[in-house]
């Protein structure tokens, strides 16, 4: 890609299946999810994160602010691939279907139905303008009907070559080994939230890493929320970045890199700027005793 390794350091990657990626991805999330959105510094965010390196762009069907509609999120990374003067080629764009969103109360809801994945690939599809989806993932399990049956939609969209990689979102142990042995090579990533503030997801990257299995961390910060106050909130994150000389952010993601070479973290940016800083993370090696220190860090504050 043009631009590439300009930030992200020592070249570094990470494999999701037969992809290598960037070893931090973007989460598009961010870029449309306020009411009034900046859709051109969108655009340069997107365009940023592509100049330093980054190729793989997170995205689902139902990001966007309240009162939108399905797909502004899909449509934005779109827009945004399309004016990126540079090379797309080698950029992977995963999608998630499974939520449904009522936009005009701005409530939720889940449908893990076979037909409703199909359709709701199929719509991805269309506005991102692929024949094929390169990572899809499954957005959440759905308590009313069995797991299996969600698993078994998505094994029929890969066979049918509407995607040619599986993922699922938010999901347990038992769930991974579920999906695992259904739909075999297929299932190539688990996205599940893991940040300093929550750390339940450590038995979900252990089996990961037996099984092969990308770890994409959403929320890697603490959310839209929490990523502002991340070193106050968890003082050793701070202090060792105010020793570095970097932001807490930054430390946070470097942190989550050195725990699995399975995790690649989704930083949300919605700023050029907050996405390099993000990026920068690549090259920072943190000490033994560093590490140590983040990892007794009390996982509430």
């Amino acid at each position: 890609m043009d631009g590439g390794g300009q930030v992200i350091g020592h070249g570094a990657t990470r494999r999701i299946g037969d992809l290598e990626v960037s070893a931090i991805g973007l989460g598009a999330m961010t870029l449309t999810q306020v009411p009034g959105y900046d859709a051109e510094r969108g655009v340069r965010t997107v365009h940023a994160a592509l100049d330093a390196g980054v190729t793989l762009i997170d995205t689902a069907d139902v990001y966007g602010p309240a009162g939108g509609d399905y797909g502004v999120n899909e449509l934005a990374v779109a827009e945004a691939l399309r004016r990126y003067p540079g090379s797309t080629e080698r950029v992977v764009v995963a999608t998630k279907g499974g939520h449904v969103r009522f936009f005009d109360t701005d409530t939720w809801s889940i449908d893990g139905r076979p037909e409703y994945l199909r359709r709701a690939c199929e719509a991805s599809l269309r506005r991102l303008g692929l024949e094929t989806l390169p990572l899809y993932l499954h957005h959440r399990p759905d308590p009313k009907i069995p797991y299996a049956e969600s698993m078994g939609g998505l094994k029929e969209l890969y066979d049918k070559g509407l995607v040619q990689r599986v993922g699922i979102s938010n999901v347990s142990v038992e769930q991974v080994r579920l999906a695992h042995e259904i739909l075999g090579p297929a299932l190539v990533a688990v996205e599940n939230e893991y940040s300093p503030r929550a750390r339940d997801g450590e038995p979900v990257i252990e089996l990961c890493e037996d099984l092969g299995l990308a770890f994409l961390s959403w929320g890697p910060l603490g959310g839209m929320r929490g990523a502002k106050d991340l070193g106050s909130a968890f003082g050793a994150f701070g202090d060792v970045a105010a020793a570095r000389g970097v932001s807490p952010q930054r430390i946070a993601l470097a942190w989550q890199m050195h725990r699995s070479p399975a995790i690649i973290p989704i930083p949300g940016a919605s700023r050029p700027e907050s996405i390099l800083d993000s990026l920068a993370a690549t090259d920072l090696d943190l000490t033994p005793e560093e590490l140590q220190r983040l990892d007794r860090t009390p996982r509430s504050a």
